[in-house]
């Protein structure tokens, strides 16, 4: 086998190395595609939590919030300290 039989040979496994491969990635995004919408058409509805008024998270005014995250920050380096 001459040497450019060789590479001849090599660009062509090259070629189907990457078709299949490109092929296998498709498949995999439709795939995954169409389980996102098949679960969301029989998942419910998210329940707001949000009562419209100028609270953060989970009903905390923002200074409460920022006292709880002040906290955990302070009680986490203190950790690392130790």
């Amino acid at each position: 086998m001459s040497s450019a039989e060789a590479l001849i040979e090599g660009l062509a496994l090259t070629g189907i190395g990457m078709g299949v491969v490109f092929t296998f990635l498709m498949a995999l995004v439709l795939l995954t595609g169409l389980m996102s919408k098949i679960v969301a058409r029989f998942e419910p509805e998210p329940v707001s939590l949000d009562r419209g008024g100028p609270r953060g998270a989970g009903g905390l005014g923002e200074g409460q919030l920022l006292a709880i995250i002040s906290a955990a920050i302070h009680r986490h380096r203190s950790r690392q300290d130790a």
